[in-house]
């Protein structure tokens, strides 16, 4: 059954296509960015689709696992993925995307509007205090692993809620507070958000928050560009990319922040 007050598109041509378009652009930005794909598949869903926030988030992170899955194995042949973070930022993130999707159906459309604009903002200044080293490396000690689960929890929550694997979190953290050269945060963010996005998908299936044929759709076309993506990130200069993402993050607040501040008095 479809959550209370969700808003289900005719699968038509039409439809396909359109999830197919999302899924080669989310693609690039997954392997480009290390992130999962969600920033531009909740936004281009409620945008081309006409998917409440609710639906496009739960969709998203359907449609993250197996475009995560793609970019892990690009990014791990080129050994940039560090296996045992990855792995306690997941651990933390199952259990912070189960808090997430309960709050999800909880919260009004217009509060996860302007919270998704929050997120995206917060997104932009971080990549501004980024300064990303292919050279670093992440050092662990039983502090940073705690620190890695915690990240985790949150991240999950945030994953959860608004739809993305976590990536624009984790990246920017483990280059920041960790020290990580920029290709292992992407990797090891892609690695992380596998488990954390699959559980957020049980939740959000039970409560009828993700539509499965368009999660298809978008995952296996995501799936044919991540690869590319991902090829592009060991060419280009990190602050560029960095750059190009803000900008790119920055058009999206917008478009989502009108679309909460026209919807702002109607019923959430």
């Amino acid at each position: 059954m479809s959550a209370p007050g969700t808003e289900r598109r005719p699968h038509d041509t039409r439809f396909y296509l359109t999830c197919i378009g999302i899924g080669l652009a989310a693609g690039v930005l997954s392997g480009l960015f290390g992130v999962g794909g969600g920033t531009v598949i909740v936004p281009f869903l409620v945008l081309f689709l006409h998917f409440d926030q609710r639906l496009a988030a739960g969709t998203s992170l359907a449609a993250i696992v197996p475009t995560a899955t793609v970019g892990v194995i690009s990014y791990a042949v080129t050994g940039s993925v560090a296996w045992i973070p990855a792995l306690l930022l997941a651990l933390g993130a199952v259990v912070g995307a189960q808090i997430g999707t309960w709050l999800l159906p909880r919260l009004s459309l217009t509060v996860l509007r302007w919270a998704f604009v929050g997120f995206l903002v917060a997104v932009i200044v971080s990549l501004f205090l980024v300064i990303p080293s292919r050279d670093a490396e992440l050092v662990l000690t039983w502090w940073s692993g705690a620190a890695l689960v915690v990240v985790g929890v949150g991240t999950g929550i945030l994953s959860g809620l608004i739809g993305v694997g976590g990536g624009i979190i984790v990246v920017p953290v483990l280059m920041v507070l960790f020290g990580t050269s920029d290709l292992v945060a992407k990797g090891t963010s892609l690695l992380m958000m596998i488990p954390t996005a699959v559980s957020g998908t049980v939740g959000n299936i039970r409560r009828g928050n993700v539509d499965l044929a368009a999660a298809a759709v978008v995952g296996l076309a995501a799936c044919t560009t991540t690869a590319l993506g991902a090829w592009i990130a060991t060419i280009v200069d990190p602050f560029l990319g960095n750059v190009l993402f803000a900008v790119y993050l920055t058009f999206i607040a917008v478009q989502m922040g009108l679309r909460a501040w026209r919807g702002r008095r109607r019923p959430a």
